[in-house]
């Protein structure tokens, strides 16, 4: 279990890295923004990471990008709902 709570204080940015993973987050977090037309999306049912507007994100992107809420799925949204997913996509 606490290596579980661990992963998500991490990707939260509350919990410190493995030094030696440390050079690779680094340069994994220089990458240059995405310029092709982009979707993104959010569950609005996802128990672990709340939906939001997108807006956090949006920095990540320089070509056109649209966020979208899907109702009623979680965070693995293809398996969910792959009829919803792949509508928006």
């Amino acid at each position: 279990m606490e290596v579980i709570i661990h992963s998500y204080r991490h990707r939260l940015g509350l919990a410190v890295s493995y030094p030696m993973y440390e050079e690779l987050e680094q340069r994994l977090a220089a990458q240059p923004t995405i310029t092709v037309p982009t979707i993104t999306l959010d569950g609005d049912a996802d128990g672990v990471v709340p939906a939001t507007d997108g807006k956090s994100t949006a920095g990540k992107f320089s070509g056109e990008r649209q966020h979208q809420v899907i109702l009623s799925v979680g965070h693995n949204l293809p398996q969910e709902d792959p009829k919803a997913f792949a509508t928006a996509v």
